[in-house]
């Protein structure tokens, strides 16, 4: 009986703990008006706002690009909608690294060369594809694909084509979770980088001229203890 009370009364803990932090603070990441606490590296996609929405566009012959909050997070919730076009491979980067000069790391035994500038790590995935795996987890620059979505229908079904869509991140120590429009995407278990930015994706696109476009907006966080 002891035991039973004793473990009632952590989980009471747990619940209420976790209560607590569903309803802290909120802390807008996107201002609406401009990109303030932002900042760009690796390619020179142009990223702008209009109509109150952060908006990224393609520019050919640029490699993958990326606007950085100039703050870095650990433990957080994040929440954001995002409306990509059809063809523009996307992503929201999280506990995430970009370094001034060239950089060596060893990462499960395998070594990795960063040149400068070059961001890297965990990126929940926008991909509008038939393969939908939007809310995947991909490494970007490292280890590449860490939790795919070829075994979750539900979380591909999940994404709307040229319509809003909505994610929740949520970072707790080794645990990175997503979900897709209210439905569960990714679970990973990984340590490799505990904490870092976030940033926006606007994927390379080749030496195609035409313009593609992905909006977000919404963009809000909570720090977790």
């Amino acid at each position: 009986m002891k035991q039973l009370l004793s473990w009632l009364g952590a989980s009471s803990v747990a619940i209420l703990t976790c209560l607590a932090a569903e309803d802290g603070n909120w802390t807008p990441l996107f201002n609406g008006t401009d990109l303030t606490g932002w900042v760009q590296h690796s390619g020179k996609a142009k990223y702008f706002v209009e109509n109150g929405e952060l908006v990224g566009e393609t520019v050919a012959n640029t490699p993958n690009s990326f606007l950085c909050t100039t703050r870095t997070f650990h433990n957080f919730i994040l929440e954001l909608d995002f409306k990509p076009m059809t063809g523009l491979n996307s992503g929201i980067q999280i506990r995430s690294e970009c370094f001034a000069e060239p950089r060596t790391a060893e990462i499960g035994g395998k070594t990795y060369k960063f040149p400068a500038d070059r961001v890297h790590g965990y990126q929940v995935e926008i991909d509008p594809s038939d393969r939908a795996w939007t809310g995947g987890i991909y490494d970007e620059a490292r280890r590449g694909w860490l939790v795919d979505l070829k075994n979750n229908e539900p979380a591909r079904k999940a994404f709307k084509a040229n319509a809003w869509n909505h994610f929740r991140i949520e970072c707790r120590g080794d645990s990175i979770k997503t979900w897709l429009n209210g439905v569960a995407a990714a679970d990973l278990k990984d340590s490799v980088t505990p904490v870092g930015f976030i940033a926006l994706q606007v994927h390379a696109v080749g030496n195609k001229p035409e313009k593609l476009q992905i909006h977000w907006r919404n963009i809000r966080l909570q720090e977790l203890p």
